[in-house]
């Protein structure tokens, strides 16, 4: 126990180290994920709209982590593969692979045969040539793929490995060859650091989500090794890498990590402030999803809010400047909604119809067009509609500006959302997050 405890002492110094900084006095970012293009939307649209310079970072979403062989966990890519049900999925083609033409490139010009990145990296890579103070950060993990991270952040060497992987194949850039492209460092210098998107430590989230009564402490311990081995990188290349993590703060998911502890490796935390509620509870109640006020006439017990989860991180010890906002650039709603009340706290019969994708939930694009009557309530400032039984709720650029007002009354660090692909044309929401700075 002593060695144990003389480790741990000695890890806020590797924190403090030349390379750490705090996060900006403001940050806003968006999560871009790597399946954009099934919704129409590739960065060429965000280049096209001239409000790329808003955004500090982007975080492209998700990588995945493996299990090897030899019994250790490691980033890996370099395949296509669907099988979500067992956590397996790799989607090279859609991360460095996949040609575009000239009319979807930001640089508007065609990917040509032999060129060793293609895929979103690459137009990541156009992104950033334009706008080179724009953060990147790769997203390792996900609602679907976090299966390994309990198992992986076990014991000291597991992390180190893991770590190592990461930072080689993102960092270093060195992907597998893949369908002609990638090889060593063929995303050399893309990438600015890691969000760390563990969903979630010691509460299982999907089935075969590995989970260990240990995840409260390695939780930490795998966030101070990323620190320690970003920190390194730094002092060989002189450049800034950056470390976040997506948190969700109910008060199950808080008991289950040390927030003042981990929170000192971050740059900043992306509070995931939404999904309070949602059509998997398929007969509801129709309830909001990312209200900023609790409602005591709320029929979940927990009345969630984002108040209460900025709150809650803020009194674990996390400080306000390092607390990101989530905004949804969604919605979620039930159909065959009691009308009591323009539906709100009724039963449901089932998720609400949508063209393709989740059951029950919806972009924010395709709402936003629909001649639907808005409610919006006084106390916990979340609109919702109601039409012929069906129910959303969902935010719009007034919730949004609600909101960026609660972030200055709390000096919180910033607003992000989930996610790019599902703003409006304009992206409405993504102006109103930008009156934050």
């Amino acid at each position: 126990m002593k060695s144990v405890f003389l480790k741990l002492t000695l890890l806020p110094a590797l924190a403090t180290a030349i390379f750490w900084q705090p996060a900006q006095s403001t940050e806003i970012g968006s999560y871009f994920p790597s399946w954009s293009e099934d919704s129409g939307f590739h960065l060429k649209q965000l280049e096209q709209s001239g409000l790329t310079d808003h955004f500090t970072f982007l975080n492209y979403a998700f990588e995945n982590i493996y299990k090897m062989p030899d019994g250790t966990y490691r980033c890996n890519n370099g395949d296509d593969a669907e099988e979500h049900d067992a956590a397996l999925g790799m989607h090279a083609t859609l991360d460095y692979a996949r040609s575009f033409t000239a009319d979807e490139s930001v640089s508007g010009s065609a990917d040509r045969e032999g060129q060793p990145l293609a895929g979103n990296f690459n137009q990541f890579r156009q992104l950033r040539a334009l706008h080179p103070q724009l953060k990147v950060l790769v997203s390792l993990g996900g609602w679907t793929w976090s299966r390994w991270f309990s198992a992986a952040a076990a014991t000291s060497t597991l992390r180190r490995t893991l770590v190592a992987s990461c930072i080689d194949l993102y960092i270093n850039g060195n992907l597998p060859l893949w369908k002609g492209y990638g090889g060593p460092g063929a995303a050399a210098e893309l990438f600015d650091g890691f969000d760390l998107d563990w969903e979630h430590p010691g509460v299982k989230g999907m089935p075969y989500n590995t989970v260990s009564k240990q995840d409260r402490r390695n939780y930490t311990l795998l966030l101070a090794e990323f620190r320690k081995q970003l920190n390194e990188k730094s002092r060989q290349t002189g450049r800034q890498y950056y470390l976040s993590a997506a948190i969700n703060s109910s008060a199950k998911n808080v008991r289950q990590t040390e927030p003042a502890s981990y929170s000192r490796y971050l740059n900043w935390l992306n509070l995931m402030t939404y999904d309070f509620h949602g059509a998997w509870d398929k007969n509801g109640p129709a309830e909001f999803q990312s209200n900023l006020y609790s409602d005591p006439a709320d029929p979940d017990p927990e009345q969630p809010s984002v108040d209460a989860d900025v709150q809650r991180l803020l009194k674990a010890g996390v400080p306000a400047n390092k607390i990101i906002m989530g905004i949804p650039l969604y919605g979620r709603g039930w159909s065959g909604v009691s009308e009591a009340n323009h539906g709100l706290y009724q039963h449901a019969a089932e998720p609400a119809e949508v063209l393709k994708g989740e059951p029950g939930a919806d972009s924010y694009a395709h709402l936003s067009v629909q001649k639907l009557t808005k409610y919006n309530h006084p106390i916990t400032r979340q609109l919702w509609t109601y039409d012929k039984g069906t129910f959303w709720s969902y935010d719009d650029p007034q919730v949004v500006k609600d909101k960026v007002n609660y972030a200055r009354r709390w000096k919180l660090g910033g607003m992000m959302s989930w996610s790019l692909d599902q703003d409006d044309a304009e992206f409405s929401l993504s102006r109103a997050m930008f009156e934050l700075r």
